[in-house]
């Protein structure tokens, strides 16, 4: 399965994630412009069921004839680098297709093949988009603009206007364009936070360029994290969207925008009953800032997280597998000055829950830099609370042998020898253990000879005699801070 934008363009309709088929974003201009928003009249609610009565579907006719007209199509006109259409045997120009095949050839020791130097070559696409104040400011996606040479924005009453783009954000994929007109109609934006999963929604936009259509659905669950889009906690819905929709405004049942539609998991490129929404408040938040300014500002608290797991719970002796886990805190960061260590869980950030893991990258977006937050954490079995100033993200097992450092294996299936000044000066690692070999339990749960063992159960590894110690007192599983290369994280073994 797949993960699409929802651009067209006329010669592909689908691509990966955040590689659009429109092209890339224009640049960025500071020029102000007066930006006041009209709230019109809300729409009528749907009306609620007597005791007893049958429920009846909503009714979006109200809403899309009142906020239809602000809903806007965008064409893009532009260039982008390609390589050659075709390879020495005639197959398409796929990325995937290239990788396989160059490996292929070198497993067989088949022919060197020279890199094809790109080449330009002309595209067009098409987008959606939606008008936030009546002086003609247009918030769309930022994949929609993307190298944009000219933006035209078309509404539903024919008229074409060209239209400047003022900035772009990619890390939250939104784009702020401005038409040149006055008295337009206008959008009413809502909260994306008081949204319910199970509510009705519909969207309006140009799927494969067919003008303000009108699909509906339900909100299927918030705050999802997408592969690379961690900043983004997005709506999750079954409405049908399809390449064009990108951009376009997703309305609750009181005719309120709550986002924006921008992806889709898909093994076809189109509809398969799994899109994906930007929050507003985010997006609203973003689009002031490139208002104002041209540019936009991320907070930035220089850790890193990943889920906890039952295993992970276990292991950290929480009551619930909930919370973010830190892998990694970056030297010098603000997340390193608050004083967070690695093993901390956090559990809420300004009072507010984090559950999963992506709730924190979300809610540190929704923040701006120099903010103080102040932070829950779990930590050996106690609650602290911390508090950090923001940074700009701009500026950015085992029953073993003791003594004689020999390696040994046993409970946890790891065999282990302290490291010598050289391999810790080349990890970049004051202190920790070798994996010589990993098999039964440590094996399964993916280590490897090679891998570093910094911490277990959040306590940094001094010796082979402290590691036998934990996993004698341990019932059901450890967590082993593992480096690999450059990258860090947390595996849960089981020993139970």
């Amino acid at each position: 399965m797949r993960l699409a934008s929802l651009t067209t363009s006329p010669t592909r309709l689908v691509v990966a994630l955040l590689a659009a088929g429109a092209i890339g974003g224009a640049g960025v201009s500071a020029v102000e412009f007066a930006h006041t928003r009209v709230q019109a009249q809300p729409a009528p609610a749907v009306m609620a069921a007597a005791p007893g009565a049958s429920i009846a579907l909503p009714d979006f006719s109200t809403i899309t004839r009142q906020y239809g007209p602000a809903v806007v199509n965008i064409s893009v006109v532009g260039t982008t680098k390609v390589a050659d259409s075709a390879d020495d045997d005639g197959m398409p120009n796929d990325p995937f297709f290239e990788f396989f095949k160059r490996f292929e050839e070198q497993q067989q020791g088949g022919r060197a093949q020279r890199p094809r130097a790109p080449r330009t070559v002309p595209m067009r696409g098409e987008g959606s988009g939606f008008i936030v104040s009546p002086d003609g400011i247009i918030i769309t996606n930022a994949h929609v603009v993307k190298d944009a040479k000219e933006v035209t924005v078309k509404l539903t009453d024919r008229r074409e206007l060209r239209a400047k783009v003022l900035g772009t954000d990619a890390k939250t994929d939104i784009a702020v364009l401005k038409v040149d007109a006055r008295n337009l109609p206008v959008v009413r934006l809502g909260s994306s936070d008081a949204l319910n999963v199970g509510e009705w929604v519909l969207a309006i936009g140009s799927p494969f360029g067919f003008e303000n259509t009108v699909t509906a659905g339900v909100v299927s669950a918030k705050n999802r994290a997408l592969p690379d889009d961690s900043a983004v906690p997005f709506i999750q819905t079954d409405v049908a969207v399809n390449p064009g929709n990108s951009g376009g405004p997703l309305f609750n049942a009181r005719g309120e925008v709550v986002g924006i539609n921008s992806q889709i998991y898909s093994r076809t490129g189109g509809y398969q009953g799994v899109s994906f929404a930007i929050p507003i408040d985010l997006a609203s938040k973003v689009e002031q800032q490139i208002v104002a300014h041209g540019k936009v500002q991320h907070a930035r608290l220089g850790v890193m997280v990943q889920e906890v797991n039952q295993s992970l719970a276990d292991s950290f002796k929480l009551d619930a597998p909930e919370g973010a886990l830190v892998a990694n805190v970056e030297k010098g960061s603000p997340a390193d000055r608050a004083g967070l260590e690695t093993g901390d869980v956090i559990r809420k950030v300004d009072g507010k829950p984090v559950v999963s893991s992506a709730d924190l990258p979300a809610q540190i977006s929704l923040a701006t830099p120099g903010q103080k937050v102040q932070l829950q954490v779990w930590r050996k079995g106690a609650t602290r609370e911390l508090t950090a100033t923001l940074g700009d993200d701009a500026d950015k097992g085992t029953q073993l042998a003791a003594g004689d450092g020999a390696p040994a294996q046993g409970r946890l299936g790891l065999a282990l020898r302290p490291l010598n000044p050289q391999e810790r000066e080349e990890a970049g690692v004051a202190g920790g253990l070798l994996v010589q070999d990993a098999s039964g339990p440590a094996e399964m749960a993916g280590i490897q000879a090679g891998d570093v063992l910094l911490a277990i159960n959040g306590t940094p590894v001094r010796s082979v005699e402290q590691v036998r110690a934990v996993v004698a007192k341990s019932d059901k599983s450890v967590a082993l801070l593992v480096q690999r290369g450059d990258s860090k994280i947390f595996v849960p073994v089981h020993i139970g």
